[in-house]
């Protein structure tokens, strides 16, 4: 499993964040298979807080499941060389052509916009 070592200008960035026995809770699934969700990158987990327990930003889940379009997004961002941390910055800063954040729209249905400034980055 990658797990990434945040700095804080990103931790800064990510309004909330999800211990993984909350998202399991959150999912109706066990810890093992939210660990396996971010073992197979749909999820990004962190290490942070003073006992560097994983973490994941709150705005990837949506109620009981995960945001949709955001492992298709994640996908392209990783085809693109994308690190973790370098993903995690491009989420959660402000994108005035959106508006608002790429995560924001993502959890607001607005995947296909997110998806398009992904793949022009490839460019």
């Amino acid at each position: 499993m990658t797990v990434t070592e945040i700095d804080a200008k990103i931790d800064a960035l990510v309004p909330a964040w999800l211990y993984l026995p909350d998202i399991a809770e959150m999912l109706d699934v066990e810890v093992t298979r939210v660990r396996q969700l971010v073992k197979e990158g749909q999820l990004i987990a962190v290490r942070r807080g003073e006992n560097r327990a994983l973490q994941v930003p709150a705005a990837f889940i949506d109620t009981d499941k995960v945001v949709k379009g955001l492992v298709g997004t994640l996908t392209l961002l990783r085809d693109d060389g994308f690190s973790d941390e370098e993903m995690l910055e491009w989420l959660f800063t402000p994108d005035p052509s959106l508006p608002g954040t790429p995560a924001q729209a993502l959890s607001e249905n607005r995947g296909t916009e997110v998806k398009r400034r992904a793949q022009a980055l490839a460019l």
